[in-house]
């Protein structure tokens, strides 16, 4: 038993030896992975996407105003009119923080010495909520001190000045289980998927039976579809799955179209499909194809938004993530679960979706019958 599992050890290392392209992609995985890692396991949050409601418009709000963007922690992008303008800009995700200064505000600064604000924040990633309700904070005390003592002359234990109240959406109590969630239902999606799809063509291809394929009377058309098929089904399975273990043990509340999120995650599939197809046009074995499909799926899961926020990473890998397929897939299962918002808000990433599909499904075709 054990001299003939050592020959088929010995027989593993000469084959691993013998493919160069394995090789070339299983020693720079760990490269890519270190590298990866070093740039986004990161939660340091700086120039969050802040909206401002100045419903007082005095000189003491935009002191106050003024004293949040320069912290570094809060870029004031829009100044709003109304609430109903900050939950459009909250559901789309580009506003991750509000601030709401009341009407009475510098009046209250300036008779009582105390006055209120609100601070809106994205519960949807935990990380980011937990980093803009600290800056909230510690923003508002910095410029409570700085109006106890150089303002009004007063000492430190009056306690005047800015008396912040901040307030989660989507997620109050920040659980990671309702950010954690969303995404691996996005994943499910995307890697197996892709990893079935590339090892169903070259299983063929290893074992010399995908030349009898093609000599049957089928198209290749039908023949991509045909072997596809199954596998959309079997995520489609998993997808389900996942999310009524997410909501019954979990606890994860779904907020919105549970038919809507099916029929995107229909559509991400296609994208998988067409990466994986085009994996296998590529690779000549099964290995081969498992690890060609692994190290694609670094960057997808390091530069999606996944593990790490997307706000803490350089603005070149911030760039770089708009040709992840995978940003997209997490923005529509995180806004649908979480946030309950439809195709209204996520169009542009369904539109994304769509072009990454028919991109990958074309060059697959026409690479695929190239190589035949």
């Amino acid at each position: 038993m054990i001299r003939r599992t050592l020959a088929i050890t010995r027989k593993e290392i000469i084959h691993i030896i013998r493919d160069p392209r394995s090789l070339v992609i299983m020693f720079m995985m760990p490269v890519v992975q270190l590298v990866l890692l070093g740039y986004t396991a990161t939660t340091d949050i700086e120039h969050l996407p802040t909206a401002v409601l100045d419903q007082d418009h005095t000189p003491q709000s935009r002191q106050l105003i003024d004293a949040y963007r320069a912290s570094n922690y809060f870029d004031i992008l829009f100044y709003l009119r109304s609430e109903d303008e900050l939950g459009r800009l909250m559901d789309g995700g580009r506003a991750k923080a509000a601030m709401i200064i009341p009407a009475g505000y510098g009046r209250d600064l300036t008779v009582r010495y105390q006055a209120s604000i609100a601070f809106v924040i994205d519960g949807s990633m935990p990380t980011v909520a937990t980093t803009a309700l600290s800056a909230a904070h510690t923003v508002a005390q910095a410029q409570s001190t700085a109006l106890i003592e150089t303002v009004y002359g007063l000492n430190i234990e009056d306690q005047a000045g800015v008396d912040v109240r901040p307030r989660v959406w989507y997620n109050p109590d920040m659980k990671s289980a309702n950010f954690m969630i969303p995404g691996l239902m996005a994943m499910i999606l995307q890697i197996q998927a892709t990893i079935f799809t590339a090892l169903s063509i070259a299983r063929e291809k290893e074992e010399g039976t995908i030349e009898q394929l093609i000599a049957t009377p089928l198209r290749s058309a039908e023949l991509i579809v045909g072997k596809a098929t199954p596998y959309v089904v079997v995520s489609l399975f998993n997808l389900i799955e996942v999310l009524l273990i997410g909501v019954f043990w979990f606890g994860v509340p779904v907020n919105g179209s549970v038919l809507l999120l099916l029929t995107l995650g229909v559509l991400a599939l296609l994208v998988s499909l067409g990466i994986g197809l085009f994996n296998s046009t590529i690779a000549n074995t099964q290995q081969e194809a498992i690890f060609l499909t692994f190290f694609l799926m670094l960057p997808f899961i390091f530069l999606s938004g996944f593990f790490f926020p997307l706000e803490a990473m350089p603005h070149v890998l911030q760039i770089i993530s708009y040709l992840i397929p995978l940003r997209y897939l997490l923005v529509i299962t995180r806004g649908i679960i979480l946030k309950g918002v439809g195709l209204g808000i996520l169009w542009d990433q369904a539109l994304a979706l769509a072009l990454f599909a028919t991109v990958m499904l074309a060059l697959a075709a026409s690479r695929f019958r190239k190589r035949l």
